[in-house]
Formats: structure tokens, sequence, C-alpha cells
């Protein structure tokens, strides 16, 4: 048996990969990204035109209803399938966190609810939750250090 050196794998493993339809992609996140924000403003402008909400607590609630409507969509197996055919669109809004979230849960949810669906809900979340965090405490006690300071 032949030994493959790194380049050569990599030179099979690119012969047999399709080409990536780059514009068609790009297009597709672009608008299906776009369809997303719209439908979350225009859930805000309801909040606030109909629901009679201050612009704050209409953006609060914006995006509980968001977060809500990714993660039912990701339950019912939906929202996977619009990323399938959208892409990167679905990821950037508030829904595809909603989705990263429930995805994980939805998978381990046979292992039980502690050690299955509650343990693995933050495996990919999880992370960009603790940096965030942490850099917004990092952030705001060196401005208060700044404050005082100066």
């Amino acid at each position: 048996m032949k030994k493959m050196t790194q380049s050569s794998y990599k030179s099979y493993a690119e012969s047999k990969s399709p080409n990536s339809p780059l514009l068609k992609d790009v297009c597709f996140a672009f608008l299906f990204g776009g369809i997303i924000c719209t439908i979350g403003q225009g859930i805000n402008d309801a909040y606030i035109n109909f629901a009679s909400l201050t612009k704050d607590n209409a953006a609060a609630a914006t995006s509980i209803t968001l977060i809500f409507i990714g993660a039912l969509l990701t339950g019912l197996d939906l929202y996977n399938k619009l990323a399938h055919f959208a892409g990167a669109g679905t990821i950037v809004p508030i829904t595809g966190f909603a989705n990263s979230i429930v995805s994980p849960a939805m998978e381990f949810k046979s292992e039980g609810f502690v050690l299955g669906m509650a343990a693995k809900m933050f495996t990919i979340a999880g992370p960009v939750l603790v940096f965030g965090i942490s850099t917004s405490v990092i952030c705001g006690l060196l401005l208060w250090l700044f404050r005082i300071i100066y």
C-alpha cells in the first residue's frame, strides 16, 4: 500500500470535491438574510404600531419573537431545511443563534433531559456566550477604571 503525502492527499481531495457556486451562495445568503431581517423589522413595526410598545420594548419583544420562531422552526425540522437551501443567510440573524442552541438539544434529547438536552444545548453557543460575556465584563471594567483615573 502506497503512503500518501500531505500534498498528494490535498490534491486528491481537491479533485474529488465539487466546486462551490460562490456567486449563487453569496446571492442566496444576501437574499434570505435580508428576508429574515425584513420579517424582523415588520414584527418590530407591528409591536410599535399595534401593541403601542416603546422602541426599546418593541426591540426586546422582536428579539424574543425571532428567537421563538427560530427555535420553533428548528424543533419542527424546518429551519435546517431552509438553511440547506438558503445557506449563510440563515446563520447571521438572531434566528441562527436560536437554531444553534436548539439543534444540539434536539439531537441529544434521546439521552435524557439533564445529560442529553440540557447538557448539550450550549455546545455550539456556549463558547460564544462565555467569550462574549467575558469580553463585555472586561470592557466594562476598563471603562470604569478609565472614568475613575481620568
